[in-house]
């Protein structure tokens, strides 16, 4: 007989998957989740915190190298088996004891195992030893998957053995030439970090014509600059064609679509990511295994009101914070709430941050999705540089604080910045266009001085207010 204990199954406990059981439990509903890996997911393990821990020193150490005084006192180079230890432990040494501990002080059960579905409200879990335990929840199960990395049909890439996020934000040792497949976040970030870290040659390889296509034009543009003042080479509006390795361990060559070629010792493929849902039942409720999970607004998968998606695994925005948003929704939903419980910031107000050296940070539309959505924009622009707090902060800072703003509603609907630690300023841009803070309200939001966010005067100036 199937376990029928509880009221919510989620399968996959990763931010997104954790947050719908939490929300679920605290609702009064029974919650057990199911995780065939570590308990924390793909951001804790192998995205987010250990690619942030790699990323830091060299950004530090730049920040120093800013600052008249300071400078002076940078008399050698990162230790690596410092900032990789330091990766460690932010990554929990890959326990996630800790994880499993905060279940436990939610009530949550963890049911150990490979999660699918097998037809209406029910799931099986099948453990390591292969035995196989059956679960119905009375009310929902919760898909949260998330992705993984996706590999491009490219000649002679699988026998290359090449690295994707997992392998790149673990290794042990520097790479010493290093080849990027893909000019996104994780491409640009990697490629900074390890070069930093002491990768004597770094390339970038973007098909598209410049780099973070998605983001504003003028983000790759600047990106670029700073990364080929530290000699990492920038190949866009090409692809690889090939790639082969000299034996089983040699130098790998690389053919482009230019005809020309690229010698390194690994590669990173970062070209995208494919949700995980190939394996996990969707053909015994009648949904194509492999693809998205389409969700609505309740984060209900189409045709089934039982079944919900959560996290990178709908596909509606591949990032920590907002699949923790949905699942949020996805909880309250569940257990019968009738107020704010339809997701739409994760479609129209989507913070993102790009950890580089300048970061990117943005939230919303860029100008050209504004403009296709139909409304009518007007963009204004401020290098943030020329703030006093750029200048207090140290010689040499600049970038890009651009808003995208409504004319007929006079409020802002996309942010983007440039510069160093503007993710820490993102969200008043994102406030703003969640609560539609018109332009004249906005004036009356005085900026403290001196601090990059002072640029937010500066932009309204430039409007005309």
């Amino acid at each position: 007989m199937p376990n029928t204990d509880y009221d919510v199954i989620v399968i996959g406990a990763g931010p997104a998957g954790e947050n719908a059981a939490d929300r679920s439990q605290a609702s009064g509903l029974r919650a057990a989740i199911v995780e065939s890996e570590l308990v924390g997911g793909e951001c804790s393990y192998w995205a987010c915190m250990p690619s942030k821990a790699l990323l830091r020193p060299g950004e530090a150490l730049r920040a120093a190298a800013r600052v008249p005084g300071a400078a002076a006192a940078i008399t050698g180079e990162i230790d690596v088996a410092a900032a990789l230890s330091r990766r460690d432990a932010l990554s929990s040494n890959w326990d996630d004891a800790g994880q499993v501990k905060w279940l436990e002080g939610q009530n949550i059960d963890l049911l150990r195992g490979h999660g699918r579905l097998d037809g209406e409200r029910t799931v099986t879990v099948e453990s390591q030893d292969g035995s196989i335990e059956r679960y119905v929840a009375s009310k929902a199960v919760i898909i949260a998957t998330g992705t993984g990395a996706a590999h491009p049909p490219i000649d002679g890439l699988a026998d290359v053995d090449p690295w994707d996020n997992r392998d790149i934000t673990t290794a042990k040792e520097v790479p010493l030439r290093l080849l990027v497949i893909g000019g996104g976040v994780v491409g640009v970030e990697m490629a900074q970090a390890w070069k930093s870290l002491g990768s004597l040659e770094v390339t970038i390889v973007e098909m598209q014509d410049r780099l973070l296509p998605r983001e504003e034009p003028f983000v790759g543009s600047e990106l670029q600059k700073a990364l080929e003042q530290l000699d990492i080479a920038i190949l866009t509006g090409v692809s690889l064609e090939s790639i082969r390795r000299d034996g089983t361990d040699g130098p790998l060559h690389a053919k482009l679509s230019d005809g020309s070629s690229v010698a390194a010792d690994q590669v990173l493929v970062a070209v995208g990511r494919r949700p995980r849902t190939s394996d996990i039942g969707l053909d015994t409720v009648g949904l194509e295994p492999g693809r998205y999970i389409e969700v609505n607004d309740h984060l209900q998968a189409v045709d089934h009101d039982w079944l919900y998606a959560v996290g990178d695994v709908n596909g509606r925005a591949l990032l920590t914070h907002t699949g923790k948003y949905q699942a949020r929704v996805a909880g309250d939903h569940i257990a019968g709430a009738t107020e704010h419980v339809t997701a739409w910031a994760d479609l129209s107000a989507v913070p993102r941050v790009i950890f580089t050296d300048p970061q990117i940070a943005a939230v919303g539309h860029t100008e050209a999705q504004a403009r296709d959505a139909g409304i009518d924009v007007q963009t204004v622009s401020y290098n943030l540089g020329h703030t006093a707090g750029a200048a207090a902060a140290g010689r040499g800072i600049s970038g890009t604080a651009q808003l995208v703003i409504d004319r007929d509603k006079r409020v802002i609907v996309g942010a983007t910045f440039v510069g160093p630690g503007v993710g820490e300023m993102l969200h008043a841009a994102t406030v703003a266009i969640v609560g539609e803070v018109t332009l004249d309200r906005l004036w009356h939001a005085i900026p403290s001085f001196p601090t990059i966010s002072e640029v937010w005067l500066r932009l309204l100036e430039e409007f005309g207010m």
